[in-house]
């Protein structure tokens, strides 16, 4: 890998509608980019790594939707919107819902997201079937490195 220096990763909770524990993801998302950035050098040298920072919003229901149908024209919620520029946006409504069906914490699902959004910045995509399998197996792996399910 690079020597390059970890771009800084900077977490806003933009939403009221639910607590979230900042420390926890400040203190493993540079462990999850560290990784996602070993493990994609070789299949899609993306620029995540090269920036100065990323910026990371978790955001209202409300809002992802706008935002998606701003950027994406379709007004529908998602978990994960990835701009080019370092900016991920995270819908948090989304992460509970998944969170309470895999029966584990917001911040973890959480993280899973923000894994999503690195990949994507690495430049994975996943609108093809085979090409989000591969992106879901890797999120997965990462996810594992960077909280492991004992620690539940």
């Amino acid at each position: 890998m690079t020597s390059l220096p970890l771009p800084e990763i900077w977490i806003e909770n933009c939403q009221e509608d639910r607590p979230i524990d900042l420390d926890q993801l400040e203190s493993r998302a540079p462990k999850a980019l560290k990784e996602v950035l070993q493990r994609t050098e070789s299949i899609a040298p993306g620029f995540a790594g090269e920036m100065a920072a990323l910026e990371v919003s978790l955001v209202s229901e409300e809002e992802i939707c706008r935002l998606h149908a701003e950027f994406l024209n379709d007004p529908s919620p998602t978990d994960v919107i990835t701009f080019d520029h370092g900016e991920i946006i995270i819908g948090v409504e989304a992460a509970v819902a998944e969170a309470e069906k895999r029966d584990w914490p917001l911040e973890r699902e959480l993280i899973l997201y923000l894994i999503h959004g690195f990949l994507h910045l690495q430049g994975l995509e996943d609108q093809e079937p085979g090409e989000a399998e591969q992106m879901r197996l890797l999120q997965e792996e990462i996810l594992d490195l960077v909280w492991p399910l004992e620690e539940e």
